[in-house]
């Protein structure tokens, strides 16, 4: 593959493949769950519109994850805080704890992979994925609430 767009799709392919939480059993999160937590835990609480909005994902999708979500103790439904008719979702103390032990495991993951990295090779890795996430972001349209890096 000459052409660096080309390398690029195929990358990102892959790069959408792999992941670096837990599989389902024993009480994990699957990808999905992680995403939707992640998203309501750095965004606050929100309608199942608004989720469908936010994540690009038809709304009958979103009902059976955050039924099965509501059913596992990892998001509560709740009035909407702004005063509006429909109920919001929020994350439970339960979830949050899931979703850092999950986000602490992947950490573990991506240190032990990087581990013969240079630190500025990593730094500029996650400078180019914010980047590259932020432009993916702006052309969707749907932007993703981030942390404040250190």
């Amino acid at each position: 593959m000459s052409n660096p767009i080309d390398a690029l799709e195929f990358e990102a392919m892959l790069f959408g493949r792999y992941s670096l939480i837990s599989r389902r059993g024993d009480g994990r999160l699957d990808r999905s769950a992680y995403v939707l937590l992640h998203r309501l835990h750095g965004g606050g609480p929100m309608s199942i519109g608004q989720l469908s909005e936010a994540l690009g994902l038809d709304v009958s999708t979103l009902n059976r994850q955050t039924t099965a979500m509501l059913k596992a103790g990892l998001l509560e439904r709740i009035p909407d805080p702004d005063g509006g008719i429909a109920r919001k979702f929020r994350v439970t103390a339960e979830g949050l704890e899931k979703m850092e032990f999950e986000r602490a495991s992947s950490i573990q993951h991506l240190e032990v992979i990087l581990e013969d990295w240079a630190a500025a090779d990593v730094a500029a890795l996650a400078d180019y994925l914010t980047r590259f996430n932020a432009a993916i972001e702006d052309y969707q349209g749907r932007p993703w609430p981030r942390p404040e890096r250190s």
